[in-house]
Order: structure tokens, then sequence, then C-alpha cells
């Protein structure tokens, strides 16, 4: 008897359609075929799925046994077929009179005792499922809560294979999650300690370029000595930015769901990610890859923070491929399996120290660095990459004096609030267009939203001809220009806003060049 249930197969973080067809018949030797592109952890799903039959009360007949995942062009990975095949064999040797199952997208792993263990990519296959048409899904705990947070589709969690044979047979009545229920618990817990924009002692000048840079979704790179509190403001800027959209949101979790992270901390409902791998990274666990192409650093900080501490002692590699995701917005793989494209507007953030000592400069140390050290160390961040990273600024050491002050800054919630205005002056002013923050202007708009009186251009020509500027930190500095007059409520550009840009732009010549 042939039984059919539909599935899904990840591609990036998109779900593609696949068809899971079981047919047995007694003719023949008795013998499992598994066929259609399946992987190695599919095609363990047969010792699998036979034991979590037996052991959820049902038994397997010695039959000749095809299994078939179509489409065949399309490679099958990981265990979540698991619970569909072992649906297909029940319904193949009438132990189970399904009655509703074609309206179902049904994925899952099974444990040998028949319960159900949690999969990646739920929140792909429930737009999928919403695309086709489907009644809804059928899912793991966890799962099912983020696939639940994809609206206009049903998402029932199934605990074992029991139960789901129950609900298909119409023995069991499921309740479908409710989207809000999945968003509730899906939101991270209070952190004992959590961090505070506040907590930053001094550095006036670094809290302000962090401000501009998180209302214009600006790259950011700060220079400074060991100790001076890089990586304490780095990792305190998502405290200060919007909150994400529902579409950004949505976004965020396909990307991690698709990599296998359970909705909590990060990549939990209503925070934005915050990424700092080691500078030890290969270029594939940056950009993504693999095998079967998926996710890497740079597509699971979308809509959040990519943080590269001492950006020098990275790869040269892998910093140089950073350079069109840093302009598009998005990443390109192709490998034998295929070929996809995976989101990663990011807010890239670096730091690095002046020197391969880090005191250059600095009054209570110091440098034993020759100056051939230095360029060496330098010239490990090309400039083209450069050029992308809108805003520098120094980070100098911090006094005695600023350590032992009780004084706290300007709290997150209020540096927020000025960010959120800023975020709202520009949705205004791309609305019905693809871009969403200044950082990501185009040339076009870059005229039209950026231009400057005679006076003002004079003044950022001369600045240009000085510094030995390149023609895209021109673009730079008016982007950054335009989110200090949105800062300030300012239609147009004014001269504190373009001379507050340029200097952020100083750093080019007397570090790089």
């Amino acid at each position: 008897m042939l039984a059919t249930f539909f599935s899904a197969a990840l591609q990036g973080i998109e779900a593609a359609a696949v068809h899971v067809e079981v047919n047995a018949i007694e003719a023949g030797e008795p013998k499992l075929y598994l066929v259609g592109l399946p992987d190695a952890a599919v095609k363990e799903s047969a010792d699998r799925v036979f034991t979590a039959v037996r052991n959820s009360g049902f038994f397997c007949p010695l039959l000749r046994t095809t299994i078939n995942l179509a489409p065949g062009t399309l490679r099958k990975e990981g265990p979540i077929y698991d619970l569909p095949i072992a649906l297909g064999l029940l319904v193949a040797t009438n132990q189970l009179q399904a009655v509703n199952f074609s309206d179902w997208l049904i994925a899952g792993e099974l444990s040998l005792s028949g319960a159900t263990r949690p999969i990646r990519g739920a929140l792909a296959m429930a737009r999928l499922a919403r695309r086709l048409g489907k009644r809804g899904l059928l899912l793991p705990a966890i799962s099912a809560d983020e696939a639940a947070l994809v609206e206009g589709v049903e998402v029932c969690q199934v605990d074992s294979l029991d139960q789901a044979v129950r609900f298909l047979s119409g023995k069991l009545q499921l309740t479908p999650i409710v989207a809000t229920a999945a968003r509730s618990r899906t939101k991270a817990p209070p952190a004992e300690g959590t961090i505070d924009f506040s907590e930053i002692k001094g550095q006036h000048a670094l809290r302000r370029a962090v401000e501009v840079a998180v209302a214009g979704s600006h790259n950011l790179l700060m220079i400074g000595p060991p100790g001076s509190g890089k990586s304490m403001v780095a990792k305190r800027i998502p405290t200060v930015m919007p909150a994400p959209t529902l579409d950004e949101q949505l976004e965020i979790l396909s990307i991690h769901s698709a990599a296998g992270r359970t909705l909590t901390g990060e990549a939990a409902w209503g925070t934005r990610p915050f990424r700092g791998p080691h500078h030890t990274i290969s270029d594939v666990g940056l950009l993504g890859g693999g095998t079967i192409p998926g996710p890497g650093e740079i597509s699971l900080a979308h809509h959040g923070v990519l943080f590269l501490d001492e950006l020098p002692e990275f790869k040269r590699s892998a910093l140089e491929v950073l350079r069109q995701p840093l302009e598009d917005g998005e990443v390109s793989i192709s490998r034998s399996a295929g070929k996809i494209t995976l989101p990663c507007a990011f807010m890239l953030v670096s730091a690095m120290n002046p020197c391969p000592c880090g005191y250059l400069g600095d009054a209570k140390h110091e440098c034993r660095c020759t100056p051939t050290q230095i360029q060496r160390y330098r010239s490990r961040i090309s400039g083209p990459l450069l050029d992308r990273i809108d805003i520098h600024v120094d980070a100098p050491a911090l006094s005695l004096a600023e350590l032992r002050t009780e004084q706290l800054g300007e709290f997150s919630g209020a540096v927020r609030a000025r960010t959120e205005a800023a975020r709202a002056r520009q949705h205004a002013r791309f609305s019905g267009t693809r871009v969403s923050a200044n950082a990501r202007m185009t040339h076009a708009q870059i005229r039209r939203h950026c231009a400057l009186d005679a006076k003002l251009g004079d003044l950022l020509q001369q600045a240009m001809e000085q510094l030995g500027l390149s023609a895209r930190a021109y673009d730079r500095i008016l982007k950054v220009a335009r989110t200090i007059a949105d800062l300030a409520a300012s239609e147009s550009i004014e001269a504190p806003h373009l001379l507050e840009a340029i200097q952020y732009r100083s750093l080019d010549r007397t570090l790089f060049y």
C-alpha cells in the first residue's frame, strides 16, 4: 500500500516542499530502500523509525518497503523525516487509517522510545505551509513554538509518535498554539545584572559616536589601548538599538532556527542578536557555507551587531569576504549542493589597538613597537574594507579619576529613545523603498537627501583633499552627516553636522595611510 505525507527540506533559511512516499508490498525480498538524495542522517532514520514504531506499540512486518523523498533532485539532510516516515509506514501497513493527513506538513526527529525531538528550520516550514495552503503543521515541542510565531497557519505540538497517530486518526484533539503565547514563551527572561549603557565611565566622544552609529546603522571602528573599554561598549550597543519590527524579528529568528539555535538569549523574541566571533574563525564560519550551505556569523548577526575584537588579528581572507556583504546586506554562497542567498544586514562594530603592543600615544605607557611593526600591523586592514566602515573613533585610556567616579552615565533607555526617533525619521523618508536606515542609502538617495549648499560643498572638498579620502569615504561622510542631522531633528545638513561627520574619518590618514 502506498502512503504519502508532506514535509520540507531546508535551503538556507527557506524551506522547499518534500513528499514522503512510503510503499510496502509482500512481493520480493523483505528489504528497505530509501531514495531521494538522502544524506547519512536521513539514511540512518530507518533504524530509528523501526525501533520507535515497535516501542510505540506497533509492529513492523517483513515487507519490501520503498521510501521515496521527492523531488529526487533536492538534497535531504537531518533527521527531520523520522516522524513522517514512521507515519507513512503505519499507513502503508494498514495500522493507521488517517483521515486528514494531507492537510498537514509534518516533521520531527524520533527517539528510540517514540518521543519526538526538536528540529531546525521550523519557522521556514511554517512559511512554506502557509504558501502551500496547508491547514497547519505537526511538530515537536520547541519547534512548534518557533513555527507558531508565523500567523495564518495552525501549529500543533506532538510529543510522541503515538500522539501523532491518535491525532491523525481522529481519536485525539490538539489545540493549536497561539502566536502571542508562543512569543511570550520565546522572550528572554531578564538576566541577573543586565548590562546598561550607563555603566560606561568617561569616553564621552565614544558614547556619542556609538549613538550616531546606531541611529543610522553605521559601521563603527574603535581604536584605543587595552583596557579602554572598547569591548564593554560594544556589548552594550544592542541595549541602545531600536527594538526590531515584526518583520525584522521573524527574519532574525528564521536564521537562528535554520542554524539549529533555540529561541533563547540573543535569539529571543524582542531582542537583536550580538555576535562576537573569535579572531581565529575561518572564512566559512564567518561567511557561511558547508557541504550543504548554511548561515555563518554574519547572517546570525542579521539586524543586529557583529563585533570583531582585535580586528587586525583576523585572517586577511576572512576580513576581505566581508566587503560584498557590507555593501549588499546579503551573501550568496555556491556549493556543489546548490546556491543560496542569505540576508546579512548587520551593523559591524570593530575594535583594535593603535599598534601591536597597544600603547602608541599613551601618556602612561611606553610604546616599544618599531615603525615597521606598526605599519605591518595596520596594513592588515585593507583600504577597501576600511572605506566601508563609516565611523572611526578614538577610545583613549581612562584616567584614575574617571575609573573611581561613582557617577553613572546616561542610561540605555534615554539613548535608545533618541535613536528610535532618528530611525523613525529615516523610515518616513525611505517609505516605499527597501532602504530602512541612512547607512543603506543608494547613490541616488544620497544626492536627494544629503544635498549640500556651495559653502558646505567647498568645506567637504577641502577635507577630502587634506585627508586623502576616497570617493567611497565621501559618500560615508554624507550618510553620517544625514544621521547627525536626524538626531538633531534637522531637515537639512548644517555645518555642525558635516564637521562632526568629517572628524569621524580623520583617523584614516593618521592611522592607515
